[in-house]
């Protein structure tokens, strides 16, 4: 693991470490370690252990601040989505934290690189490790950084855009909405329907659809994004 790895990653991660000794201790799998017992080296387990609850920590209140008017139950399954192996392999994918670990030589030749498992523990050996170079507001940076469009993201992929819309509203003292057709196009067996969604008197989002029901969806789905 050379020093120009190392600052390719620590670009991608956006954070400058102190102490080096840290984020190269988090890329080094227990199979690496195991192998080479003999030069001391430590494996991250024990830094995957602390950035597990440290990511945990950042995302809840993530959700906390982004959504208001989810419960309790809601808040939990949208972490559990979040923070599960395949979305932090992904991350850790994006970010090529495969390429920079020390791994042995069977995970090396079994495609271990590309391995959800090791990925996802790599990245939160990271985030441990930032944490104990850099304190926790670097740690809660790069957890916002790369989650918030993910909630986003949650948030819109679902079928029933009106439906929570509707929540949403809820949540929130005050607030109303409606739904208004203002266009339809087309012949009768082929229209194009377009709605706007009120929210107060004031319209928060436009869709199209084949059906009237179709662009509602379309309408709430786009004025979702206005809450985030």
């Amino acid at each position: 693991m050379d020093e120009q790895s190392l600052t390719k990653l620590q670009e991608k991660l956006g954070y400058s470490f102190t102490d080096p000794a840290l984020l190269k201790n988090a890329l080094i799998h227990s199979s690496y370690a195991n192998e080479n017992v003999k030069s001391g080296l430590v494996s991250n387990e024990r830094l995957e252990f602390l950035g597990d609850s440290l990511l945990g920590m950042s995302v809840a209140l993530l959700i906390y601040e982004k959504r208001p008017e989810l419960a309790e139950g809601k808040m939990t399954k949208l972490r559990a989505e979040l923070v599960c192996e395949k979305s932090l392999a992904s991350l850790a994918s994006d970010m090529d934290i495969g390429s920079h670990l020390l791994l042995g030589r069977g995970e090396e030749t079994g495609g271990g690189r590309s391995r959800p498992s090791i990925l996802s523990d790599a990245f939160e050996a990271v985030l441990a490790a930032i944490f104990l170079d850099g304190g926790y507001e670097p740690v809660k940076k790069l957890v916002f950084d790369l989650f918030k469009t993910r909630i986003e993201n949650t948030v819109l992929n679902v079928s029933d855009h009106k439906t929570l819309l509707q929540e949403t509203v809820q949540g929130k003292s005050g607030y109303a909405i409606q739904y208004k057709l203002i266009d339809e196009q087309g012949p009768d067996h082929d229209k194009v329907f377009t709605v706007e969604v009120i929210l107060n008197g004031k319209t928060i989002g436009t869709g199209n659809g084949r059906s009237k029901k179709n662009a509602e969806q379309e309408a709430a789905k786009t004025a979702l994004l206005s809450f985030f």
